[in-house]
């Protein structure tokens, strides 16, 4: 199974000039840096120790700045690198002000790459997030003695039984880890029926996310025009959530005066088949990106830069969750409930499925099936009183646990270097 694998891999190595070329067009790929993922480094290796982090998007990006925070004090530790897949997640990691710390683009999962990679950067420990999970570099940390983590797992119903179906590849790859620390009940029954060493549950490390993104303060634009005003989030929304938030928006304009809606798309390069969706409704639309004054007029405004989640969700008492009116598993809610949010989703909500329980135990989630339902509990949130700070406070007791016990762990590791 294994040499089918490589022999995708290099099938998709050998067509990736054409396929690269079709995402830089595009602009899903960073036009300077894209080489990286050919191990053509921009970046150089630091003689000392190196702890390599990877995740696959911005929300694996942002669970472990808390960690790569402390870790950054430690003196033995030289340099820390993180590795992604995505424009936005660099982007992202640009925000942030590291001192030991640099980005660089993960690379094509083939045999000669992966080598190179770990040849180059020879890392002391290496720290897989949530559901990355990719052959060919395994096994070679693993050939190399290279330590090697999987950070706040996820693995999916419909995941375990891919890697199930592929029980003579999944056997040889999760043998790889050292250990596994997974982010919900049914990740960690999925690992211990995989046989992997070390399982612990901790929890989820997203609960302890950075409570602030620098350089993400409210502009003095935006503050002004929102003198007023009612407004609600439509955030990480995908294909047809934002039409059916758009129909949400004018519906309950007929009952709330001053409305904004606010859509954040999950996938920001998407914007201009938003905004063409969006121009039959006759509406008035606003790009955060722009430099020209907000109209006072505006009804919807579309947040197509990256990164700037979290302060919408200080401005917003309600907040829909996307990726959940459609099939797609939901996105993650835990920002939007760190900032004291009220969350609407839809009844697709497998990816997440513990966390929402959490949340409607809480009274502080509530689930929609449709538009006609959305419509209605966003226009009992806006009308309704704030809600008590007591659920973010204990969120925020609770990723700090998280985070103590998650250090504690990988320190272990690190004391032998």
């Amino acid at each position: 199974m294994v040499f089918v694998y490589r022999l995708l891999i290099n099938l998709i190595l050998i067509f990736s000039p054409i396929i690269l070329i079709l995402r830089l067009i595009r602009k899903k790929e960073d036009p300077k840096r894209f080489k990286e993922k050919f191990c053509l480094f921009s970046e150089k290796k630091k003689d000392g120790n190196l702890i390599w982090f990877h995740g696959a998007s911005v929300g694996e990006i942002k669970s472990v700045v808390p960690l790569i925070e402390k870790l950054e004090k430690r003196k033995n530790i030289k340099q820390i690198l993180i590795t992604s897949s995505t424009l936005s997640s660099s982007k992202i990691f640009k925000k942030f002000k590291f001192k030991k710390t640099i980005h660089q683009f993960f690379p094509i999962d083939s045999q000669v790459l992966t080598k190179k990679f770990l040849n180059y950067w020879r890392p002391n420990l290496a720290i897989f997030i949530d559901s990355e999970i990719w052959p060919n570099m395994l096994i070679n940390l693993s050939k190399a003695d290279i330590s090697t983590i999987l950070l706040n797992a996820r693995i999916t119903n419909k995941s375990y039984k891919r890697w199930k179906f592929l029980s003579s590849l999944t056997k040889k790859i999760f043998k790889c880890f050292n250990a596994a620390y997974p982010q919900n009940n049914e990740t960690l029954k999925y690992l211990k029926n995989f046989e992997v060493k070390n399982v612990k549950f901790l929890g989820n490390l997203k609960f302890s996310e950075k409570e602030k993104i620098p350089e993400n303060l409210i502009n003095y634009k935006l503050k002004n025009f929102l003198k007023n005003k009612k407004f609600w989030c439509a955030a990480s929304t995908h294909d047809n959530e934002e039409i059916i938030s758009a129909y949400a928006h004018l519906k309950l304009k007929k009952k709330i005066k001053n409305l904004v809606t606010f859509i954040i798309p999950r996938h920001t390069q998407r914007t201009g088949d938003i905004i063409n969706s969006l121009k039959e409704l006759n509406l008035k639309i606003h790009l955060h990106s722009s430099k020209e004054k907000i109209n006072k007029d505006t009804d919807i405004y579309i947040v197509n830069t990256y990164g700037e989640t979290d302060t919408f969700f200080k401005l917003s008492n309600t907040v829909f969750l996307g990726g959940s009116l459609i099939n797609h598993g939901g996105q993650n809610p835990i920002e939007a409930a760190r900032n004291g949010c009220r969350i609407i989703y839809g009844p697709n909500i497998q990816n997440f499925k513990e966390v929402y329980e959490l949340l409607d135990k809480n009274k502080v989630s509530k689930k929609v099936k449709n538009l006609q339902q959305l419509t209605e509990a966003v226009d009992l949130s806006i009308k309704g009183r704030k809600r008590p700070k007591s659920l973010e406070v204990k969120i925020k007791k609770l990723g700090k646990k998280i985070l103590k016990e998650t250090l504690f762990e990988i320190e272990s590791y690190l004391k032998i270097i």
